[in-house]
């Protein structure tokens, strides 16, 4: 079920009044109206898969009642394995296995030995890479004693499932989100008025923004032979925008979504195409994930506490893996091994924690200095993108190169009505996201101190923009991750 949907607009208002209005009384009942309505909301989809949520929960559960029974220390890893072998075994057979098992036969039939073996061309369950982290999270926690193990099966349950960032993210800690399973929720208006606000935020950068650039950056880049270096830069900034917007906007929804029921998910995007540097934008973008593989990861290797050579290899590691993570493909793999040769340069130098603070905090306007740094990293973020989208590594790296030998094109630019329009969209975006850069999402501070009216003006006019200029609507792109 698609949040930009007529299905889960009727969806959204009767779980929240059955929430609400029919189990409020009842913590548990709350929590089982919660496993069913998220069950229901991933089954829309395809009701088969339900079945890979559900086994997950019962081993994870179980994984956690069992490292609460046991101190021998062989047995309690022998415990964390199982939960890691399962959960990351589903990811690898439904994810990987294909690619593997090409990428297996090419280097045989480059060594003269072709062998013939049949591919499983089995559907990609949704939300896979998302659910499966996040039950990790809850193993991982309990085996180090950072978290107790629960023994309320239906608290964990939503929180495996729990429908607003089930597919999606945001990639929720147990430590965060499955305490909140267990307390009694009592309606807040004003932080439903809120989380609304936040819903409408999501759907404008959705509907607006990623719908509409997703279809010129697909023409562009689906015929990338035909277009010009100029209109090539355009495709790749328009792929830049929607991957931002689509993903980021499903954040705001799931996030605005949560607030309904009276649940607090963690910020997934900080504005990150205003960072100053690489390290900054990570920092910001999928927040989550970035934080996820530090943690279970990057730490555990060492961190960037040993050497160079340690350093240098956690870096290429952890980037490496998250490109893997997004999807069986080697572009996925250059994406993140180039951003991992973006990063070193700060990190070896000891700058790559230089800009923890907002940009021009409490001022209108960055400097020059602060402008020319956002626009170098914005551009860099730009040529990384087009590995991301490109179906493989010689259509990324033909469309780059045209992309920067193409000169005459750039003397004469000139762009259609129909992209005119949606650059002044991404202008107005832009510029909203500039001045609510402070809060946890654009609207949340932007605003508060105007008049009633005006305030209300702005909420129709986004609202208004979302009816008639909303593009075709398009699956969310991080589902297929």
């Amino acid at each position: 079920m698609l949040f930009n949907s007529i299905d889960f607009a009727v969806f959204l208002p009767i779980v929240f009044a059955l929430y609400w209005f029919v189990t409020n009384k009842s913590l548990k009942m709350q929590n089982l109206l919660i496993i069913a309505a998220s069950y229901l909301f991933y089954g829309w989809w395809d009701w088969r898969f339900l079945s890979l949520i559900i086994f997950s929960t019962l081993v994870d559960y179980a994984v956690g009642v069992g490292l609460s029974k046991k101190e021998n220390q062989t047995k309690r890893k022998l415990l964390l394995w199982t939960s890691i072998t399962v959960n990351l075994g589903f990811l690898g057979l439904f994810k990987y296995y294909d690619f593997f098992l090409e990428n297996f036969i090419s280097a045989f039939s480059l060594l003269g030995m072709p062998i013939q073996a049949n591919s499983l061309n089995i559907i990609l369950p949704v939300g896979i890479s998302f659910y499966t982290f996040q039950t990790l999270s809850y193993s991982i926690d309990v085996y180090r004693r950072k978290l107790e193990p629960t023994k309320d099966f239906f608290a964990f349950a939503a929180f495996v499932c729990f429908f607003p960032q089930l597919v999606a993210g945001p990639i929720e800690r147990a430590t965060h989100l499955l305490p909140q399973f267990y307390s009694k929720r009592k309606f807040d208006y004003s932080l439903a008025v809120d989380g609304m606000r936040q819903i409408l935020w999501g759907l404008f950068k959705k509907i607006v923004i990623a719908d509409n650039c997703a279809n010129y950056a697909n023409i562009i880049f689906n015929n990338s032979e035909d277009y010009s270096g100029s209109s090539l830069a355009l495709g790749a900034i328009f792929f830049t925008f929607q991957i931002y917007c689509d993903f980021s906007g499903y954040s705001d929804i799931a996030i605005g979504t949560s607030r309904l029921f009276g649940f607090d998910l963690m910020q997934n995007f900080n504005f990150p195409y205003f960072s100053r540097d690489i390290a900054e934008f990570w920092r910001r973008w999928h927040i989550s994930l970035s934080t996820w593989f530090r943690d279970y990861l990057y730490i555990p290797l060492g961190g960037s506490r040993g050497g160079t050579w340690m350093k240098v290899r956690n870096t290429f590691i952890i980037f490496i893996v998250s490109g893997f993570w997004h999807g069986a493909n080697w572009t996925f793999i250059v994406w993140g091994a180039l951003n991992a040769v973006y990063f070193l340069p700060l990190l070896l130098t000891k700058n790559n924690r230089n800009h923890i603070d907002i940009v021009a905090k409490g001022r209108y306007l960055p400097s020059i200095r602060e402008l020319l740094s956002i626009l170098l990293t914005f551009g860099l973020t730009v040529v990384a993108w087009v590995f991301f989208r490109a179906e493989n590594i010689t259509h990324a790296t033909t469309y780059i190169i045209d992309m920067f030998t193409d000169f005459n094109s750039y003397l004469s630019f000139n762009v259609y009505w129909e992209y005119k329009k949606i650059l002044l969209f991404i202008t107005v975006f832009m510029t909203i996201e500039w001045f609510g850069r402070e809060g946890q999402y654009a609207l949340d501070s932007l605003g508060s101190n105007w008049k009633r009216p005006v305030r209300y003006l702005m909420y129709y006019a986004i609202m208004l923009a979302i009816f008639w200029y909303g593009g075709e609507e398009q699956q969310f792109i991080y589902f297929q991750f």
